[in-house]
């Protein structure tokens, strides 16, 4: 049913099926509208959750889609993501979000009507396109959103959380797959849950657990763009028998594997316990301070 494509990690290269983050896509979409008909997360003020949850994520997998299928230029994918933001900036204004955020040591930035205009759109625009950057091993693509997903549903009360139980079931059993060089969730997947990622945030008025999730994220994505703009290069590495090794530091995984051989499993999990930390971090200091003491 999915097309394969070689491995490009693996001896030999093997065929491995790919895109079946639209699994993902279809699962999440029917489950949210199941949510919103049961009542269990009622529309305030016009607008439902789970229905803008649902919107944000079909266009994810949309425009994965389109990329697998015409691998779409980075100019283009770079902004299309704003079409998502409409309906998360409808869903904040009616619900009255908070357009604040209280940075540690910097205080409240109040940003008033552009945390609607620019402040939703950038978050979406960003965490999408980092989140789709981070890949071309088994589990980056994967692994790394769930945790970060996790730790956004750990701050969330029950009304929000549900509206993610499933499908994090779901994709954690897709992460298991493609960990195990088994499965590909293609652009589809990634750009879907990068999507995720970021209109779940918006919607739990997380935004300041959120930045500094993504972190490592930003630092990936700001090496492929700075070695692209001023090198002409795009950041690869090499198979050196069973491990992966680069000569140059172009990204986060040939930063990790700059003349240090590593197989690919080692850096999938050297990487995905950079995301725990960066995560913990937003947890704790997200966290109320009396449960700290």
């Amino acid at each position: 049913m999915f097309p394969k494509v070689p491995d490009q990690h693996k001896i030999g290269k093997p065929l491995v099926p790919n895109g079946l983050g639209v699994i993902y896509v279809l699962f999440t979409t029917v489950y949210l509208f199941l949510i919103y008909f049961s009542g269990i997360a009622k529309a305030e003020n016009g607008v439902s959750a789970p229905l803008t949850l649902a919107v944000c994520i079909l266009f994810g997998g949309f425009m994965g889609l389109l990329d697998d299928w015409m691998d779409l230029k980075w100019r283009y994918k770079a902004f299309m993501p704003l079409i998502a933001a409409l309906p998360l900036i409808y869903l904040a204004i009616e619900d009255g979000l908070r357009t604040s955020i209280s940075l540690p040591l910097i205080g409240m930035i109040e940003f008033g009507d552009a945390y609607y205009f620019l402040v939703i759109p950038l978050i979406v625009m960003v965490v999408t396109n980092t989140v789709n950057q981070l890949g071309g091993l088994n589990g980056l693509e994967t692994v790394c959103p769930a945790i970060i997903l996790i730790g956004l549903m750990a701050l969330s009360p029950f009304s929000y959380l549900i509206l993610m139980l499933g499908p994090l079931i779901l994709w954690l059993a897709l992460a298991a797959l493609n960990f195990k060089g088994k499965i590909f969730v293609g652009n589809i997947g990634s750009f879907a849950i990068g999507m995720t990622i970021a209109s779940f945030a918006v919607i739990t008025d997380l935004k300041l657990s959120l930045v500094i999730s993504i972190i490592p994220y930003i630092l990936n994505s700001v090496l492929i763009l700075f070695t692209v703009f001023f090198y002409k290069k795009r950041a690869s590495v090499s198979l050196d028998g069973n491990k992966l090794v680069s000569g140059q530091r172009q990204s986060l995984v040939t930063l990790i594997t700059y003349r240090r051989p590593m197989t690919e499993r080692k850096v999938v999990a050297l990487i995905s316990l950079l995301m725990v930390i960066f995560v913990s971090i937003a947890v704790l200091i997200e966290l109320p301070w009396p449960l700290l003491t």
